[in-house]
């Protein structure tokens, strides 16, 4: 008999409940990552940030601990256009 190693990962993700929240905390991860590098890219505060994406700075601070969990699309598109990116759609691969 073959035994077929599995990582933690694909063990754990397995259930979809778990995979589902998995996945939903990496994307506020990422874009947690994204605001700090571009922020230290930039040398920009979360003052001057949120000044310049025309938010409040708890928005940014909040994004950056990942403790907001909702944002508008709206909002979320002026963080990003002063920082330097935009949003981008493409589909989801599927399994």
């Amino acid at each position: 008999m073959k035994y077929i190693l599995k990582s933690t990962y694909d063990r754990i993700t397995q259930n979809k409940t778990r995979k589902a929240r998995i996945d939903q905390e990496y994307q506020e991860l990422l874009i947690a990552e994204l605001l700090i590098v571009a922020m230290a890219k930039d040398d920009l505060s979360v003052r001057e940030l949120a000044q310049e994406a025309g938010v409040s700075p708890t928005i940014i601070q909040e994004l950056k601990t990942g403790k907001r969990k909702n944002i508008t699309l709206d909002t979320f598109s002026h963080v990003l256009n002063a920082i330097g990116y935009q949003i981008a759609f493409e589909p989801i691969t599927r399994r």
